[in-house]
Order: structure tokens, then C-alpha cells, then sequence
């Protein structure tokens, strides 16, 4: 099991509003108990309205048998708490290759790769950011742009407490970092693993 004062520690800094933060309280607590975390709540006027539940395991992953065993876990929850007055599709994901960064130790994970980060605030003149995560620390990261603009700064240091959303942009490399990564967890996890997951083609 994860050590609690580990998870504690690393809590989300990206979190909803309104009734998304409403059904977060009342989801994160199955989602933990079932060795996972919370990625993202958020209900939509998807096909009708949707609510779409993004969580992984502790180790990162997070299969299609993982989701169906955090759906049958939730939506009793659900039907009990009635959080959603209308009638909704729950669709549980995992965060995907691209995935949004909610948390410290996901900016750590993934230091050396592109994103895009919104701040809450204007920092170097702008509130938007697209360029490789750098120099993680305790209180935040840098930005280093991909595509520098002459007479603009190429690097913002965004804090932690300034962060409004941050997502990974796909790259090959980030293909195929997730691959091996993923088939690491499998590995660790004593699961049979395809040697063709770390090609990528079906990416």
C-alpha cells in the first residue's frame, strides 16, 4: 500500500470549483481506498452530460480493468450522494500520455518535457506558457520556451501557488517515455508484459 503521509504530501495543487469540487470530495475518498488518486473531475455537457472521473494508480498506470473496477466502486457512492440533479454518463479515464499535471510529483516525473501551463497570474507579462518544464522545486518550476520569441523572455519560473493548469503536449519522446515507463510498473507489478508496447505504433 502507499505510506499516507507520502500521499498527504503530494496532494493536487490543480483542484475544481463548484459541483466538480462537490463530487471530488466525494469520489477522492473511494479512489484512495482502492490504492489510486485522483486526477480530474469534471462534468460537461458531453453527449448529453457527462462526468468524466480521470485517476491512476500510485505507480502512474492505469488499465481498462483498473477503470472498470473504479467505476463499479463509485457508482453506488454516486447514486447514494446525488451530487448531479440531471441524469449523466460516468466515464472513468486514465489521464492518457498527454496528461493534464495536478500535482508536485508530477512536474518532477515529467521534468525535461514539453507542456503548457496556464498561471493565475500575470508573470512576465503573460498568463500562458508552452515550452519544456524545468529546474522542479519545492515552490515551482520553470518554463523554457520551445519556440523562443525575440525580445521576450525564454524562461518563466511559475510557483506552485500560481499554477491554474499545466498539460503535457505528445511528442514522440514523450511516446515513448510513457511506454517504458508503463511497462516498468507492469514489470514491477509482476504483470505479463508485450514487447510491442514500447514501439509505440499503435500510439
Amino acid at each position: 500500500m502507499t505510506d499516507a503521509s507520502a500521499m498527504q504530501d503530494d496532494q493536487r495543487l490543480v483542484t475544481e470549483t463548484g459541483i466538480d469540487a462537490r463530487i471530488a470530495e466525494i469520489v477522492e475518498p473511494v479512489i484512495v481506498s482502492l490504492d489510486m488518486r485522483l486526477v480530474r473531475v469534471r462534468l460537461s455537457g458531453q453527449n448529453g452530460l457527462t462526468l468524466q472521473i480521470m485517476a491512476e494508480r500510485t505507480d502512474g498506470t492505469m488499465s481498462v480493468e483498473d477503470c472498470e473496477t473504479l467505476s463499479r466502486a463509485l457508482s453506488p457512492v454516486l447514486d447514494v450522494e446525488d451530487p448531479v440533479e440531471k441524469a449523466y454518463h460516468l466515464e472513468i479515464s486514465s489521464p492518457g500520455i498527454d496528461r493534464p499535471l495536478v500535482r508536485k510529483s508530477d512536474f518532477v516525473r515529467w521534468e525535461g518535457h514539453l507542456a503548457r501551463c496556464d498561471a493565475s497570474v500575470l508573470i512576465n507579462g503573460r498568463k500562458r506558457f508552452r515550452g519544456y518544464i524545468r529546474n522542479v522545486t519545492e515552490t515551482g518550476f520553470s518554463v523554457e520556451r520551445d519556440q523562443p520569441v525575440y525580445g521576450e523572455e525564454n524562461v518563466a519560473e511559475i510557483p506552485f501557488a500560481a499554477l491554474a493548469e499545466a498539460k503535457l503536449v505528445l511528442t514522440d519522446e514523450l511516446i515513448r517515455e510513457a511506454l517504458r515507463a508503463d511497462k516498468a510498473a507492469k514489470a514491477a507489478r509482476g504483470e505479463a508484459v508485450d514487447d510491442q508496447d514500447e514501439t509505440g505504433d499503435d500510439a
